[in-house]
C-alpha cells in the first residue's frame, strides 16, 4: 500500500512544478529554448538554454576577432536586461583569436513587464568549420506555478577579483597576490572589443608579489584602465573566473636597469650616424672645425655647453612624453613633429641658420649657432640636435625607449639622459681627451668657404621640413607610399592573415628621414619589388605623419614607440619577421625567404 501511495505521489509531482519552458528549436547543430526561474509574470529571471552538439560553439559577449554574441528581444511591453555570460573558452584558428562557449550553455537575463504569455525572438551565430547564423521565435507561458527549471539558475561562477591589478601603457597586466603554487596558467578576456590583439600569446611570468601577463594592445586599448575576465587555472586543473578592473600602472623592470642604460648610451652614439641627424651635421662639422687652435679649457667649456643642451632637450621631451602618456594621450617618440606648428617654426629656424651660414645676412647671436660652439651657441646647437634627431629610433634605442616608458620615473629619466650622453659623446671626447683636440686644424680663410658649403644641407633640411608641413596640412594625401600599397589598418591585416596572404607592413612618417632613405634605397628597389610581386606580397603602409591612435597602438603592441617599423607576415601561419630600422635590399629579400 505504501509503494502505491509513493508511485501516485511521483505521478502528481509535476503538477506542482510545471516546466516554465518555451518551444524548443532544434537543428543538426544545436537545440535552443527559453526557460524561466519562476512562472510568475512581472519581473522574472529568464535564460536562453543552449545544447550545442560536439564541435559547435557560440560566442561570448566580446566575441574576439570573429562572430557575434547571442541577442534576444522581447515583445513589448516586456523588455530584456543585459545577458549574463559564463566564462568563455579561447579558440585560436590561425591568426584569429575568438572567445567562445560550447556544450550546455545557459545565458540568463532579467525580464520586466512580462504577462502570462511571453514571446521573444533571438539571434545567434553557431560555428564549427563553417558559421551559420540562426534565428528563432519563442513563446513562454508564465502561469504563476513553480518552475521545474529553477535549479538551473545558479549563481554566476564569475566573482570579483580579490587581487589588485594594474595595466602598464605597453599592455602588461600586473596582478598582486597569487603565487606560482596557486596558478598554473592564466588568460585574460577583455570586456571591450579590440582592447588587445586577441590571437597574440599571453606570456605568464611570476614575480615576488604575484605575476604579470603580457598582453599586446589593440587599436581600442587605453592605458587609463582595462576591464575584463581573468581565468586562473590551478595545478589540479580547476579554473576560477575573476572579474578584473585594472588601474593604470608601470611595468616591473625585469631587465636590470644598468642594461637599459647601457643600451640607451649605445643607441645615442649610433644616433649620430642616423639619417635624421644628417641635417645638423653641417653645424657640428663647423663647430668642430672652429675649435682648432683653441685652448683646452675653452674647448672643454664649449663641449660641455653642447652636452648640456642635448641633455636638457632629451629630459624635457622624455618628461613631456611620459606626462602626456600618463594622462592617457596615445603618443610615441617623435610626437612633437606630428604638430604642424612645431614643424613650421623649426623650418623657419633652419632657414634662418642656412641663410646665416651662406653669408647672406647676420643676426646678432645667430652666428654663434651656425658657426661656433660659443657658450650660448653650443647649448642651442645641442637643443636643436635633439629636436631634429628625435624622429629616428636608432638600433638599441627603440627597446630602451620602450623600457623607459614602462619603467619607474627615475629609471625612465636615467635612460633619456643616457641617450643624450651617447649623442653628445663625440664632443665629450674632445673635452676629456686633449690629444684629440690638438689634432684639429687651425681655423683660417678656408673656414668661410666651408661655412658656405655646409649651408647647403641646411637649405635641404628647410625644403624637407616645408614639404612635411604641407603634407600635415593636407592629411588626405599620404606622405609616403610604395608601389601597389594600400593604407594600413589592423582590420585589413587581420583579414589578409586569415586568408593566408603574405603581408609587408611599413609604418612611416614624412618627418622620418630614415623612412625616406629606406624607401628610396631598398623598398622601391627593382629586385625587391620583383620579389614582392613574385610572392604576391600585399603591402600595407601606415602614415604616422599626423597622430593616428591605431598606428600608435600597433607600434606599442610590437614594443616600439616610434617609426620606422617593418614587419613581414609570411603566408599561412608562420611567425612574423621584424626587420631592422636601417634597410638594405638584401635584408628585405632575406626576410621574404
Amino acid at each position: 500500500m505504501r509503494i502505491l501511495v509513493l508511485l501516485l505521489g511521483l505521478l502528481l509531482l509535476p503538477s506542482f512544478a510545471t516546466a516554465a519552458t518555451s518551444n524548443v528549436v532544434t537543428t543538426k547543430r544545436d537545440s535552443v529554448a527559453l526557460i524561466s526561474q519562476s512562472n510568475s509574470p512581472g519581473t522574472v529571471q529568464l535564460a536562453l538554454q543552449f545544447h550545442l552538439n560536439p564541435g559547435w560553439h557560440i560566442y561570448w559577449s566580446n566575441p574576439g576577432d570573429a562572430g557575434f554574441a547571442p541577442t534576444i528581444k522581447l515583445t513589448p511591453p516586456a523588455s530584456a536586461g543585459d545577458i549574463s555570460f559564463p566564462p568563455p573558452e579561447f579558440l585560436l584558428q590561425g591568426p584569429v583569436g575568438a572567445y567562445v562557449l560550447s556544450g550546455d550553455v545557459l545565458l540568463p537575463f532579467t525580464a520586466s513587464n512580462t504577462s502570462a504569455s511571453l514571446t521573444a525572438t533571438a539571434n545567434w551565430l553557431v560555428c564549427s568549420d563553417v558559421c551559420i547564423p540562426e534565428h528563432a521565435s519563442f513563446t513562454l507561458p508564465l502561469d504563476g506555478s513553480p518552475s521545474a527549471q529553477a535549479a538551473l539558475f545558479t549563481p554566476s561562477p564569475i566573482v570579483n577579483s580579490p587581487f589588485a591589478a594594474t595595466i602598464a601603457p605597453e599592455g602588461t597586466l600586473i596582478v598582486t597576490g597569487p603565487t606560482q603554487a596557486q596558478v598554473n596558467s592564466a588568460r585574460f578576456f577583455p570586456t571591450k572589443p579590440d582592447a588587445i590583439i586577441n590571437a597574440a600569446p599571453q606570456t605568464l611570468e611570476f614575480t615576488s608579489t604575484g605575476f604579470t601577463l603580457h598582453l599586446q594592445p589593440g587599436p581600442g586599448f587605453t592605458p587609463t584602465g582595462l576591464t575584463g575576465l581573468l581565468e586562473l587555472t590551478d595545478p589540479t586543473g580547476t579554473m576560477q573566473a575573476l572579474a578584473v578592473t585594472a588601474t593604470p600602472g608601470a611595468t616591473p623592470v625585469t631587465t636590470a636597469a644598468i642594461v637599459w642604460l647601457g643600451l640607451a648610451f649605445l643607441g645615442g652614439i649610433i644616433l649620430n650616424l642616423m639619417p635624421c641627424v644628417f641635417p645638423i651635421l653641417a653645424m657640428k662639422a663647423l663647430a668642430i672645425a672652429r675649435l682648432g687652435g683653441q685652448g683646452h679649457a675653452r674647448i672643454r667649456h664649449e663641449a660641455y655647453g653642447y652636452t648640456l643642451g642635448v641633455l636638457v632637450a632629451f629630459t624635457f621631451i622624455g618628461g613631456l612624453l611620459l606626462g602626456l602618456r600618463a594622462l592617457g594621450d596615445q603618443i610615441g617618440w617623435g610626437f612633437q613633429l606630428q604638430s604642424p606648428i612645431f614643424v613650421g617654426v623649426l623650418a623657419l629656424l633652419i632657414l634662418a641658420i642656412a641663410l646665416n651660414l651662406a653669408g647672406l645676412f647676420t643676426i646678432s647671436g645667430l652666428e654663434n649657432v651656425g658657426s661656433s660652439l660659443a657658450s650660448k651657441g653650443s647649448f642651442f646647437t645641442g637643443l636643436l640636435a635633439v629636436a631634429v634627431a628625435t624622429p629616428c629610433t636608432a638600433p638599441f634605442m627603440g627597446g630602451a625607449i620602450a623600457a623607459a616608458l614602462a619603467a619607474p620615473f627615475y629609471v625612465a629619466f636615467g635612460i633619456f639622459l643616457a641617450l643624450g650622453l651617447g649623442l653628445a659623446a663625440p664632443f665629450l671626447l674632445l673635452a676629456l681627451v686633449p690629444s684629440l683636440a690638438a689634432m684639429l686644424p687651425r681655423p683660417g680663410a678656408w673656414m668661410r668657404n666651408l661655412q658656405r658649403i655646409l649651408s647647403l644641407p641646411m637649405f635641404a633640411t628647410f625644403i624637407w621640413l616645408a614639404w612635411v608641413f604641407a603634407t600635415q596640412l593636407n592629411p588626405t594625401a599620404p606622405a609616403l607610399s610604395l608601389p601597389n600599397a594600400q593604407p594600413f589598418s589592423t582590420a585589413a591585416l587581420t583579414q589578409d592573415r586569415a586568408a593566408g596572404t603574405p603581408v609587408f607592413i611599413d609604418l612611416t612618417a614624412a618627418w622620418c628621414v630614415t623612412c625616406l632613405v629606406n624607401e628610396h634605397s631598398s623598398l622601391t628597389n627593382p629586385d625587391v619589388q620583383a620579389a614582392f610581386n613574385a610572392a604576391h606580397v600585399k603591402t600595407l603602409v601606415g602614415d604616422w605623419t599626423n597622430r593616428n591612435p591605431e598606428i600608435t597602438a600597433f607600434l606599442q603592441s610590437n614594443h616600439r614607440d616610434g617609426v620606422p617599423l617593418y614587419i613581414y607576415y609570411p603566408p599561412g601561419n608562420a611567425a612574423p619577421v621584424t626587420l631592422p630600422q636601417i634597410l638594405t635590399p638584401q635584408i628585405v629579400l632575406n626576410a621574404l625567404k
